[in-house]
């Protein structure tokens, strides 16, 4: 018989308790190896020499995050507003603004936007974009007997992609030529002879422009071959958009290819994202745009996207959305930023050209005209493993062993540190 004040249940709870059991439902669970990136970034955190400089990748410590004067008067007008109210926004997004990033990928004269067969979907940020393209195509997989993979992925490309499509249950990972150490550029030969060669119906991670990590892009008459043999080879494009307008500081431009393929009538996946170029770091803006064939097709794609978010992060949140529709949808904001990026994209481009004379005012052998022929933020140096590793050891100079180098982390402050760096790694003997 059960003690005063208890019953028979609290007993039995109480026998089988063990309040001393240190036993953890994740005692065992794996623990990562870290990544290139992090163990870099350990070590340039731990270096105490004054002059030390990373410029490896997209690391936070590479460079400062910029505000868009018209973003923070936009961001201001906003929050004093007293007609504005907290919304609760449907999964996939703000209309508005997915209206606008599919004309900016698109252009407003788009057939496939006349004929309604484009479906737009607000992401948190451009990896979320690339998840839910890769949970789209799974699905496809899973119900059309037709699409059996693989995934083609650039080498090099972001280290994270393969991982965004392995987990969304994409196992059949390969990768297509696309940079050329030798040459220092992209080779078109050899990255049309790997396309050539997959099988009909693979997806083809395509950057529409500033590749990363080489900063290498296509022209115009190298997209239109390479379109020709993915829809010869019946391939299905899957085009990134990552740093939208900070190549050329030209939205039409940098998404030229993605509208010259839906132009040919086309399917496809494009991932988009708004953070990096209106200076929203931490609100995640990115955008997923679908063109299908048929319009048909369109309610149960938005049907199956709707799920899927649901299931990933239910809705998007809205304050950095109504900031990109604002300005894309005001031509007098939209000049106003134009230009401010503009100014970026010019510095980044001085950069560049600093870093090639200087080179060559040093005698530095080799030739530098590819870093001025890249464009965006990041190129590819051009160094090997040796001369990477003296940079990091006896410079203090970190970048990546691909040679990736970010060049917004560049300054008036290290410039002459840097390039006088490298000009020691190339000429040391090892």
């Amino acid at each position: 018989m059960s003690g005063p004040g208890s019953s028979p249940n609290e007993k039995v709870v109480k026998q089988n308790e063990d309040p001393g059991d240190p036993f953890s439902e994740f005692t065992n669970a794996h623990v990562p190896a870290g990544s290139p990136e992090t163990r870099l970034l350990s070590a340039f955190k731990n270096d105490t020499h004054t002059r030390k400089a990373y410029l490896a990748g997209r690391g936070k410590s590479a460079w400062k995050t910029f505000e868009l004067r018209l973003v923070r008067k936009i961001k201001q007008q906003r929050s004093t507003d007293p007609t504005s109210r907290p919304e609760y926004p449907s999964s996939l997004g703000l209309t508005e603004f997915t209206r606008r990033a599919t004309e900016v990928a698109l252009g407003k004269s788009s057939r496939a936007i006349m004929e309604d067969r484009v479906l737009g979907v607000q992401t948190p940020g451009f990896t979320a974009a690339v998840r839910l393209g890769a949970e789209l195509l799974r699905h496809w997989y899973d119900v059309c007997a037709v699409w059996s993979g693989p995934v083609y992925l650039s080498s090099p490309c972001d280290d994270s992609l393969a991982g965004i499509f392995q987990a969304a249950g994409i196992q059949d990972i390969r990768d297509y030529y696309y940079w050329d150490d030798t040459q220092r550029n992209v080779c078109l030969e050899k990255l049309l002879e790997d396309l050539s060669k997959a099988p009909q119906q693979s997806v083809v991670v395509l950057s529409a422009s500033a590749h990363y990590p080489t900063g290498a892009d296509l022209s115009q008459n190298q997209w239109a071959v390479i379109a020709n043999v993915i829809m010869r080879r019946r391939l299905f494009p899957f085009f990134l958009l990552p740093p939208q307008a900070l190549c050329y500081g030209d939205l039409e431009r940098g998404s030229w290819p993605v509208h010259y393929c839906a132009s040919q009538g086309m399917e496809l996946l494009c991932a988009q994202s708004f953070s990096h170029c209106f200076g929203l770091y931490g609100e995640a803006v990115g955008h997923l745009l679908c063109v299908l064939k048929q319009n048909s097709l369109l309610f149960s794609m938005e049907s199956q996207a709707v799920k899927i978010v649901r299931s990933l992060w239910a809705q998007p949140s809205v304050g950095g959305a109504h900031v990109v529709a604002t300005v894309l949808s005001n031509p007098g904001h939209l000049i106003e930023w134009k230009e401010e990026v503009k100014c970026i994209v010019e510095r980044c481009m001085l950069i560049r050209e600093l870093l090639r004379e200087r080179l060559r005012l040093l005698g530095t052998p080799g030739c530098w005209d590819h870093l001025t022929q890249q464009g965006g933020l990041y190129c590819f140096i051009g160094l090997n493993g040796e001369q990477l590793e003296f940079l990091s050891k006896k410079r203090h100079v970190y970048l990546f062993t691909s040679g990736c180098l970010n060049v917004s982390a560049i300054n008036s402050r290290n410039l002459d540190y840097i390039v006088e760096s490298i000009h020691l790694a190339v000429t040391t003997s090892f």
